[in-house]
């Protein structure tokens, strides 16, 4: 595909560096020739110096043969521009827009990004992706990362198989015959750094990260198999207001009406708005590396401290000073990967990669087929799939064991006309069926290919 990304912040230049990978044509636009250069000298990419809104800049970076623009600038408005522009001169076919401002998206203008008007086929939401991450992590504090698929009657569980794991040593197979009744399926493993699609003769090991796929309501259940159950967190304390908290705090209020939340937030005007727009979240202005402010907040007694500020530093100081403190545990906002493989050893739980959570959303948006999700984890090791099976699929229409999937996949669910069914050797995936399937990096086109046309499979 040939796609034109405006943008060459973190996530533009995380989009850019996978897609590249991936042998799309990728154009990259940024008003910062800093940026530009540093993108071209790190990145197989054509960089252009100039506005992304820009008519004639997007001419040179050759929108008349694009496929698809993803315009991810630091401003909403350029990126809405730039879509229009994109749609109006060049007639782009897939537009994507990172858009900030939760105030374009209220319920009642939701016409506003209509064909016939300003013509944007998906929004990406920061900062509601990222909520949301949030809203999943504190129901079901003893996974690692938690994600819905098949209009959420699947959930993907990433769980730390360590020394309060049951389950270490069990074959795969073993699992499957010991609780016949759980739909759920481990789909891949993460060992020594190496992402692996086990097969079920393989065991998990002491250290492994596992990733579960599993029916939503036996979420819980899972987890419990594999020795992390743990309550719901009830009583929570947030550092940093802004866009990303006052959704969260307006979610927990609509969803957890028994949660106490404080929030502690540096700004007094973003502390009064919040204040403003929220109905039992006690907001306290100042630092949340201000030990005093922590314990006036309850600290001591929570059950979790979210740090997501806009500087990863504080995010981590926070984290680990809530957790000194006496908080049961914590979840920090780490816009840098650099940070992201040390967390452990300061004593941070867990962590979210908000560059991965918008990589996936465009993902979904790349794959060709019949593709309907898609999650990208361990950096671009693997992706998790949803997919419909067409009539043409060389999947349709003989039991599993027939088919020999090659290495580098596994089927997690199958999803017929809404029930979810846990896949054996005898199952058979029909026409319209709905499959969540892990496929490694190196097989994701290959999957792309079994959703989209029959060929030579075998």
């Amino acid at each position: 595909m040939k796609i034109i990304i405006c943008g060459a912040g973190q996530v533009g230049y995380g989009i850019a560096e996978r897609l590249a990978k991936e042998g799309n044509d990728v154009s990259v636009i940024d008003n910062s020739a800093e940026l530009v250069q540093n993108i071209q000298d790190k990145l197989d990419v054509r960089g252009y110096h100039g506005h992304g809104s820009h008519p004639d800049v997007l001419a040179r970076a050759g929108a008349e043969q694009a496929d698809m623009i993803i315009a991810v600038t630091l401003h909403d408005e350029v990126n809405m521009v730039a879509c229009q522009v994109a749609h109006s001169l060049f007639n782009v076919p897939t537009k994507l827009a990172r858009i900030r401002a939760q105030s374009y998206r209220q319920p009642h203008w939701q016409n506003l990004f209509a064909r016939q008007h300003m013509p944007i086929d998906v929004i990406i939401s920061p900062e509601i992706e990222v909520g949301d991450v949030v809203l999943r992590r504190i129901a079901l504090p003893g996974a690692r990362d938690i994600v819905p698929f098949a209009d959420a009657q699947v959930t993907m569980l990433a769980i730390d198989c360590d020394e309060e794991c049951p389950v270490i040593d069990t074959p795969l197979s073993q699992l499957s015959e010991l609780f016949p009744d759980l739909n759920a399926v481990v789909v891949g493993i993460s060992r020594g750094g190496q992402m692996i699609a086990p097969r079920s003769s393989d065991q998990i090991l002491l250290g492994d990260h596992a990733y579960v796929t599993c029916e939503q309501s036996q979420a819980r259940r899972t987890l419990a198999i594999f020795g992390k159950e743990r309550p719901e967190a009830g009583r929570i304390v947030i550092a940093g207001g802004g866009n990303i908290g006052l959704y969260l705090c307006r979610r927990i209020e609509e969803m957890m009406p028994t949660a106490r939340v404080r929030v502690i937030e540096r700004s007094r005007e973003t502390a009064m708005r919040m204040a403003q727009g929220l109905d039992r979240t006690v907001i306290l202005h100042g630092s949340a590396l201000d030990e005093a402010l922590l314990n006036e907040a309850g600290i001591r007694n929570a059950d979790l401290m979210v740090s997501i500020t806009n500087d990863d530093q504080v995010n981590i100081l926070a984290s680990v000073l809530a957790k000194k403190l006496g908080c049961g545990a914590n979840l920090a906002l780490l816009n840098n990967a650099g940070y992201h493989g040390f967390t452990k050893s300061l004593g941070i739980d867990d962590y979210i990669n908000p560059r991965s959570v918008t990589i996936s959303r465009v993902l979904q948006h790349v794959r060709r087929g019949r593709i309907k999700g898609v999650y990208s984890i361990q950096n671009g090791a693997a992706e998790i799939v949803e997919a419909q099976a067409l009539d043409t699929s060389p999947l349709v229409g003989k039991p599993l064991k027939e088919l020999e999937l090659p290495d580098g996949m596994r089927i997690g669910a199958i999803i017929h006309e809404g029930v979810v069914s846990r896949p054996a050797g005898d199952s058979i995936i029909r026409p319209r069926d709905s499959i969540i399937i892990l496929a490694l990096a190196e097989r994701v086109r290959l999957v792309e290919q079994m959703f989209r046309v029959s060929f030579e499979f075998f």
